[in-house]
């Protein structure tokens, strides 16, 4: 055999087998990779879907929280071949109890072996996955596990957000959230984040699957302001998203705003409306604080169409606003009315319920006038100058029939139980701005007299929630609704990795035997 041969054959020989004994050590990596992990999948037993935000607890408070598909990643070092018990726990589901009152489970920990685990569902809606933020599906992915979204990891480099929005706009769907935090610092921005995705049935995915966000980022990769509006100094919360026709015929994406100091001291406010050619919203005029009634907090504007007039109407919950959705009256403070049963009066404090000749409260659109609401109806009901059953937006709960105080949500027109519907958070409850009710109605302006619990959060706020009609299915026998979950308001000193200050999805199956008591 002949041993001789020159440098460059040896260098070409000595890449060879590096080469190949590089493929075999990644491929032994990725096999073993593979294994590490020990997956728990927490299952809906009632539907055998996975359960996102299940955390599971050792006797020594190792804790994991199941991700948008229901799997935990475990790869303990000391854990191989033990033994393990998790307590385990989960908003609104539950898991049986020993004898000790432990509702939990020992587990033997085994890499690449797969435990499911069963919960029984206690809410009536269904949890189904995290819209925004980072690692929506890092235990999937760390399993090998197939995820539907496009980035199942991160989107936008997004590491929380706040009350969202969507709207439908020129063939795809439009989102925008509040103040935006990211991974890099503290302090995020400000002055609302945006994203599209495409609608089910028009390259989007299957709404019980998930939503595709392509962001609007700066040139870092991280969701840039989209209402900046030439702010200077404090924040800019926008809301009542919506769209107009303008005296061309175009169809036009607008919003109001709220320029804030804190959450409670707001410097001004306008009107918005998006530039297409530079994606993002423009100011269009300053408004006096006076005329800050005409734009209800975190409003989500519906179409009502009342004879030949197609209206914007919106309300904190329920629609006590209604101004025609064309560019010149939406941009016409005359061209407001408001929903009241009140004589015009120096002040809400002297103001007489309008009756008729029967008595009864004269309830009708108004200009000049502010709007009757939940809040103002609740001053009128304990002055006792209205009964509760002359009111309009004041509800009871169907099971216990106590007074319910919703807070924020929205209203939608449902074709499958072909009447209004309501989806909202409760003021108190057993965790502040963590229940969520259900509730249905002739009108969008009521009366809404019965509304039903369908999600609790115990001791998590879960507030701002929406009503996506876009995804509805079923003819609207299923619906979808998200609303963002934090701790804040909750006085619960911890918080959930990853899932905190984030919008969590739910669906709702109005055809559920629970929520015939409030069918008037």
């Amino acid at each position: 055999m002949n041993w001789n041969f020159n440098a460059a054959a040896g260098r070409r020989l000595l890449s060879v087998l590096w080469l190949a004994m590089w493929v075999v050590t990644c491929g032994f990596a990725s096999a073993a990779g593979t294994n590490d992990y020990f997956g728990i999948h927490v299952l809906d037993e009632q539907t055998g879907r996975g359960v996102p935000l299940v955390e599971l607890e050792t006797v020594h408070h190792v804790k994991f929280v199941t991700d948008s598909a229901g799997w935990i990643a475990i790869n303990e070092l000391g854990w191989s071949g033990q033994s393990v018990f998790f307590h385990i726990r989960s908003h609104g589901y539950e898991f049986p109890k020993d004898g000790f009152g432990n509702a939990g489970k020992a587990l033997k920990v085994l890499a690449g072996a797969r435990e499911p685990i069963r919960v029984k569902r206690r809410n009536v809606a269904e949890r189904l996955y995290r819209i925004t933020g980072e690692g929506i599906y890092r235990d999937s992915v760390l399993l090998r596990e197939k995820t539907p979204l496009a980035e199942p990891l991160s989107s936008g480099r997004v590491a929380g957000q706040d009350s969202a929005f969507a709207v439908p706009y020129r063939g795809r769907l439009h989102w925008f959230w509040g103040d935006t935090s990211r991974l890099s610092y503290p302090l995020g921005h400000f002055w609302m984040a945006g994203a599209v995705s495409d609608l089910p049935g028009a390259g989007g995915l299957d709404p019980s699957k998930g939503v595709n966000l392509r962001y609007f980022t700066d040139a870092n990769g991280f969701s840039r302001p989209m209402c900046r509006l030439g702010v200077e100094r404090g924040l800019i919360w926008s809301d009542g998203f919506a769209t107009v026709i303008d005296d061309a015929g175009r169809e036009r994406l607008v919003c109001h705003y709220a320029h804030m100091e804190s959450l409670e001291k707001m410097l001004g406010h306008g009107l918005a409306v998006y530039d297409d050619a530079r994606q993002e919203f423009t100011k269009i005029d300053s408004l006096d604080l006076k005329e800050l009634w005409r734009w209800p907090g975190q409003a989500h504007p519906v179409r009502k169409r009342e004879g030949e007039v197609d209206y914007l109407v919106a309300g904190e919950v329920f629609p006590v606003i209604r101004v025609p959705a064309q560019w010149k009256h939406w941009t016409n403070l005359a061209s407001y009315e408001s929903w009241s049963c009140l004589v015009d009066g120096p002040s809400e404090a002297e103001s007489v319920v309008d009756r008729d000749a029967d008595g009864k409260p004269r309830w009708r659109w108004r200009r000049g006038v502010g709007a009757v609401d939940s809040t103002v109806e609740s001053k009128l009901i304990a002055s006792g100058r209205m009964s509760r059953n002359e009111a309009s937006f004041s509800p009871v709960d169907v099971e216990s029939g106590k007074p319910v105080r919703l807070h924020r949500g929205s209203v939608n027109w449902n074709p499958h139980r072909k009447r209004w519907i309501v989806i909202a958070v409760e003021t108190g409850g057993t965790s502040m701005l963590g229940e969520v009710w259900y509730g249905e109605a002739s009108e969008p302006t009521g009366p809404w007299r019965k509304v039903r619990k369908i999600v609790t959060h115990d001791r998590y706020s879960f507030y701002n929630p929406v009503h996506h009609a876009e995804f509805d299915e079923a003819g609207g026998r299923w619906i979808y609704f998200e609303g963002t979950y934090v701790n804040t308001f909750s006085g619960n000193p911890d918080t959930t990795a990853r899932y905190d200050y984030n919008q969590v999805m739910y669906r709702l199956d109005l055809d559920d035997p629970s929520l015939q008591g409030v069918r008037e």
